[in-house]
């Protein structure tokens, strides 16, 4: 399948990792829809990118996932590349000091949507024997400190990659999910800034943390995540599926190096 011929949706696509992969897979050619739940965004996109349609929808509400479809369904008439990337950070805090109401929030943010969604596109990737991609987390892979419904969704991700990957394999879809590491971008210098807040260290000796966690001390490009998802959709990868993939400099530990 080429390029021209590829319908690609990416939940919140309008800033961040999403933008990236929306931008980059509208770059090769493909039919690209977004997302997202901030009408400004779409429209700063839209502006920038008038070849990529979007919806503004909240996908952690099932009546608002239905809209989505419908747009796409109108707009384009299937589905060969669905890219679940929404998602928050969630409370930084001990579990003891967790909120209910926080936890509720990014479990349904973090992980539910992504049930919505997927009951909704599983049909349409079954016809075009399309790919999946899940968006986890090096979370997703080991334990991390102060980070408990952050982390309980994202390991959840990975256990959804690998059952669906068993489900819809003999349909010819694939399903695959990415575990980034630290993301360069305002996302990751609000969770430094909370971070740091909630120890009561500055926010450069997180940073500090967070840079010494991998082997290759760096943080990710955003770009590098949508190269790769592009990578998982190829016939390069024709047999990859049911992998959780690092996109993290290879993590050592993500435990509390400042104890």
């Amino acid at each position: 399948m080429s390029d021209l011929s590829r319908i690609v949706l990416v939940t919140a696509g309008g800033s961040g990792i999403g933008l990236a992969i929306a931008k980059h897979f509208a770059s090769k050619g493909c039919r690209v829809h977004i997302c997202d739940i901030a009408q400004q965004a779409i429209d700063v996109l839209k502006s920038e990118h008038p070849d990529i349609t979007a919806t503004c929808a909240d996908v952690s509400q099932v009546t608002q996932v239905d809209k989505v479809f419908d747009d796409l369904q109108r707009l384009y008439g299937g589905l060969d590349i669905l890219v679940n990337n929404v998602g928050i950070a969630g409370p930084t805090a001990a579990v003891e000091d967790i909120l209910p109401e926080d936890w509720d929030n990014t479990i349904n943010i973090d992980l539910n949507s992504i049930f919505y969604v997927t009951r909704k596109a599983v049909p349409l990737l079954k016809e075009s024997k399309g790919n999946m991609i899940n968006m986890s987390s090096n979370a997703g892979l080991f334990g991390m400190p102060l980070r408990s419904p952050y982390a309980a969704a994202k390991w959840a991700i990975v256990g959804l990659t690998k059952t669906w990957a068993m489900e819809l394999g003999p349909h010819g879809v694939r399903v695959n999910a990415i575990c980034p590491g630290s993301v360069n971008g305002p996302r990751i210098e609000r969770v430094i800034d909370l971070d740091a807040k909630t120890r009561g260290v500055s926010p450069q000796s997180i940073r500090d943390v967070y840079v010494r966690q991998n082997s290759l001390r760096v943080f990710v490009e955003a770009e590098n995540i949508a190269e790769t998802i592009d990578f998982l959709c190829s016939k390069a990868a024709q047999h990859i599926s049911g992998q959780a993939i690092p996109i993290d400099g290879h993590t050592e530990s993500l435990s509390n190096w400042l104890d």
